[in-house]
């Protein structure tokens, strides 16, 4: 572990260009990388925060397919929208490239070759999967089939995403290919492998001992594992016109792996940002004094604790990351996020809806992040953290301070009085809590650390309201001063210590406080982190600050309203796109339909049948009589909920016995998109059990 770096290079997973973002990818990955980036630069570190497009992955081309376009097309578009979306949201990032990049497959040609000459693969000539109908191999996600471990059977050839579980092409049961639907066949192809297997004791005590007190559980738990199954090499290369080709005879035809060629996108990325720069890039990648840190999903895991820190082992001339903190997943009103399934919040939408809003979005989802296990986002809890926590207590006390200080001092910081115990108590604790959100973050505890930030808002607006200074004016305008000074002070503190989860809030901030202002009258270069715990006075007394300005807007039930049914009409569009429509059953001519006698009738009895799951006795009144109908139906409908129902029964069907019961007739259902049983049944008034449907 790295306690005094000289450096840090810090990594945010490089989104595939098939889609844009969604708050999944920003609570997992971006927002906690860019609050650990904003808060060393506070600190004076020497940071690079990269990232960039992964622009050579099988969805890409399956895009590209469905859509009739290139993959190029596909990349531009969305590395266009995926590059505005992460700047609108602050995330500051210090380069984001592209895989794409003329110095990413340089970079990574040359990783590869460097490897391959110094034996670090193994070659061999495998049996893969291959259509005959579109005349190629399929690559891992152009395979669908049912996963050996779970059961799911819409796992892909690289992965299964209903269990996590890793998986080769091969494994899958049933495979069929996603490109014709057809059968595919075992094809021999050769092909280059990392050797895991060689390299597992090494992992063992790298990771296993060497991490196991500072990484995260959920993290080493996936690697433990992992490693506990036992490694298998993997291939680095595949047949794909799409990607870095392998630079090496005999493999025309042929292109890198992603999962090889992405996380070098980092170094690529590096190597871009240096040269713009005017820096030399090698230390951030080969000095044992920089301390590099990954910032993933948990389905990413695999690769940056166990294949990409075996690479940069074979490799030889690389450090190893520090620390890979990995979150789980965010859920959405209590379903995943799905981009193929439009289920999610889209960045570029939410920020049509909640113009100006961005850190209402990075607050919620920081207080509510997939830290250690999956938790759920939804529209109600986003109004309340906004309205209860950033309008009522950290809005609420900046505009209380402001307000009071423009209306008693024109705005100009007062000069204090003599401390009460309280206002000692008061500066104390707000002198703590520098080095109390620091520990958070760098322990990439964020959700702590910015909960630590309300507290000192929360510290604010107590102080306010215990000290009441709007009645005080009236009888002790002195004590006053000191009041508004201490307070002044908070909201200076809050105004910086903001900076890493609410970057454009901290900005607006200042601007009120004019804090710039206040740093030059103090003849400082910048109002550090660090300083608010040792400065006698953040905010000093003769400083003019300016007029106030509200720093958050309640969010009405309206607005949350309009984001529910949005979500509720993907929800219909989604069950009628997967809405299977039976075949045509064979012919029917006119006499065998007549020899049917459907009748209206009304259900008057209903109880479960003991002992079984699924079936429900009923007594119908058919305007012939009242008969048993025994229907299988108990899992959709309880009996008291359909007593009194209209429903169309089957009158002559041969009765038979059912667990004992004679059942006469048959009750007609149908079934909804979602799969829930509906009664197929008259709704206008009027019409009488016994009446017959023609």
């Amino acid at each position: 572990m790295n306690n005094s770096p000289q450096r840090y290079t810090i990594t945010a997973a490089l989104p595939y260009t098939n889609g844009p973002i969604h708050i999944g990818h920003l609570a997992g990955v971006y927002v906690p990388a860019d609050i650990y980036a904003r808060y060393l630069r506070m600190h004076g570190q020497d940071v690079a925060f990269v990232c960039g497009s992964d622009e050579h992955g099988v969805p890409i081309t399956i895009k590209a397919k469905k859509e009739g376009v290139s993959p190029q097309d596909i990349v531009d578009k969305y590395d266009a929208i995926i590059k505005k979306s992460f700047k609108d949201f602050g995330v500051s990032f210090d380069n984001y490239s592209r895989t794409s990049a003329e110095v990413h497959h340089d970079t990574a040609s040359d990783f590869f070759k460097s490897m391959y000459e110094n034996g670090k693969f193994i070659e061999e000539t495998t049996k893969q999967l291959y259509d005959e109908k579109a005349g190629q191999f399929l690559a891992d996600r152009f395979v669908t089939g049912t996963c050996p471990k779970c059961g799911n059977e819409e796992a892909y050839g690289d992965q299964c995403e209903s269990c996590g579980t890793s998986l080769n092409a091969t494994d899958l049961i049933n495979p069929k290919s996603a490109i014709t639907g057809a059968v595919p066949t075992l094809k021999e192809t050769k092909h280059w492998f990392l050797p895991l297997d060689q390299y597992e004791n090494w992992l063992k005590e790298w990771i296993l001992e060497g991490h196991k007190a500072d990484w995260k559980t959920n993290v080493y738990g996936q690697v433990k594992s992992w490693i506990d199954d036992g490694l298998r090499a993997r291939a680095v290369t595949r047949d794909l016109d799409w990607g870095i080709p392998v630079p090496v005879e005999g493999a025309e035809g042929k292109v890198l792996y992603v999962w090889f060629d992405a996380p070098i996108g980092y170094i690529s990325s590096t190597k871009e940002w240096a040269a713009r720069e005017g820096k030399d890039w090698e230390p951030y990648w080969k000095d044992e004094n920089t301390k590099l840190v990954h910032f993933i999903g948990k389905d990413n895991i695999v690769f940056h604790c166990i294949i990409f820190p075996t690479m940069l082992k074979a490799h030889g001339d690389y450090i190893l990351p520090d620390n890979v903190p990995a979150n789980e997943f965010l859920n959405l009103e209590g379903k995943k996020l799905s981009t193929s399934k439009n289920w999610a919040v889209w960045l570029h939408e939410y920020l049509e809806d909640f113009p100006n809003q961005q850190d209402v979005l990075r607050y919620a989802l920081t207080a509510n992040a997939p830290e250690t296990k999956d938790n759920d986002f939804t529209w109600k809890d986003f109004q309340a953290r906004n309205n209860n926590e950033l309008v009522a207590i950290f809005g609420n006390f900046i505009n209380r301070v402001v307000v009071l200080t423009n209306k008693y001092y024109d705005g100009i910081v007062p000069e204090p009085n003599v401390y009460s115990e309280v206002d000692e108590a008061t500066i104390a604790e707000l002198k703590a809590y520098p080095a109390v959100i620091a520990s958070s973050i760098e322990k990439y505890r964020f959700r702590e650390a910015q909960a630590e930030l309300m507290n000192l808002a929360r510290l604010g607006n107590k102080y306010l309201a215990d000290e009441e200074p709007w009645k005080l004016i009236k009888t002790d305008e002195e004590r006053v001063k000191t009041v508004m000074y201490v307070a002044l002070q908070i909201a200076s503190a809050l105004a910086t210590l903001s900076e890493p989860f609410l970057p454009f809030t901290s900005t607006k901030l200042k601007g009120i406080l004019k804090i710039t202002d206040a740093v030059e009258h103090q003849g400082e270069e910048e109002a550090q982190w660090d300083k608010i715990g040792t400065k006698k006075s953040l905010l000093p007394a003769g400083h003019q600050i300016g007029k106030a300005e509200l720093l958050f807007s309640k969010i009405e039930d309206s607005e949350i309203e309009k984001q529910l049914k949005k979500l509720e009409a993907t929800k219909t569009a989604n069950a009628a796109e997967n809405q299977k429509v039976e075949p045509q059953k064979e012919t029917a001519n006119f006499d065998d339909f007549t020899k049917m006698d459907l009748r209206v009738g009304t259900i008057i009895e209903a109880h479960k049948m003991p002992k079984t799951k699924k079936l429900l006795v009923l007594k119908v009144d058919t305007g012939l009589d009242k008969r048993t109908v025994v229907s299988g139906i108990a899992e959709h409908f309880k009996p008291e909920d359909i007593i009194g129902k209209k429903v169309t029964v089957l009158a002559n069907l041969a009765p038979r016995k059912l667990r004992g019961v004679e059942s006469e007739g048959m009750i007609l259902m149908t079934e909804n998109a979602e799969g829930k049983l509906v009664f197929v049944n008259p709704d206008e008034d009027g019409v009488e059990n016994g009446t017959t449907i023609n």
